[in-house]
């Protein structure tokens, strides 16, 4: 198997927001158990102490039937978000790994695409040609181009 380095660059970078204004939110988490073939989520703690009771045949399903219930409930012009979790807790557990490991993947490729682009343009500066950069980086002289393209003056 011949792994591609240069796909990595198919993926958009992470967008930097630290200059943009503050969304604030209010996250209400609903909880749901399965018994049958037959969801239900739980949703607690809500403006004037209310809870909700939303069923579905699906995750899918159970999820936005209880979301839409929570925003009946909060009836404002707030910006509201629903997260579901399993009530078991090793189910819930197991979940938040894989959103973990996930975030970490997107935080690690865009590591290395800082690092390959720094990389490429002190290489360049250094005098290296397009093909040996690409060479040590495993990368194609093409992909070398379109990330630190040469300038003229």
């Amino acid at each position: 198997m011949r792994l591609d380095h240069g796909a990595i660059f198919n993926q958009p970078d992470l967008v930097d927001t630290t200059d943009e204004p503050e969304v604030e939110a209010v996250t209400y988490v609903a909880t749901a158990t399965r018994t049958g073939k037959q969801w239900t989520a739980t949703a607690r703690d809500l403006p004037g102490g209310h809870t909700v009771q939303a069923q579905g045949a699906s995750w899918r399903e159970v999820k936005r039937n209880v979301a839409d219930l929570v925003f009946e409930i909060h009836n404002d012009d707030a910006t509201i978000g629903v997260h579901l979790l399993p009530a078991d807790p090793e189910a819930a557990a197991a979940l938040h790994d894989v959103i973990a490991a996930r975030s970490a993947r997107v935080l690690a490729e865009q590591a290395e695409r800082d690092a390959v682009r720094h990389a490429v343009r002190l290489l360049i500066h250094a005098g290296w040609s397009t093909r040996d950069i690409g060479s040590a980086l495993l990368l194609s002289h093409q992909r070398v181009s379109q990330l630190a393209p040469r300038t003229t003056t």
